[in-house]
């Protein structure tokens, strides 16, 4: 089974609020098997909406990126991001 990636391009607009979201889905993403590979790091926009931060994790299958992001506790996370932020979320099959 091929191993997937969680990319996100998020414009904060509360950053405590985020942040509040951030602290409690890294825990559920990892227990899905979930790893962080780039997390709000250094990057050059070179098409598109400009988003100034951008998470990219790798997780087991698409399937397990897919179960953490429709699990309970990814979604009460997500209640703390929504209203604090502008966001796209994508999984992305990786090539093997």
């Amino acid at each position: 089974m091929a191993t997937a990636l969680w990319i996100a391009h998020v414009h904060v607009t509360d950053a405590d609020a985020y942040g509040t979201y951030a602290k409690a889905a890294g825990p559920v993403i990892a227990a899905h098997g979930g790893v962080f590979l780039a997390r709000g790091g250094r990057y050059v926009q070179l098409e598109g909406n400009d988003r100034a931060r951008n998470v990219v994790a790798r997780f087991p299958s698409v399937e397990a990126a897919v179960a953490c992001y429709h699990s309970a506790e990814y979604q009460a996370a997500l209640t703390h991001a929504k209203g604090a932020s502008v966001r796209d979320l994508v999984v992305v099959e990786e090539n093997a």
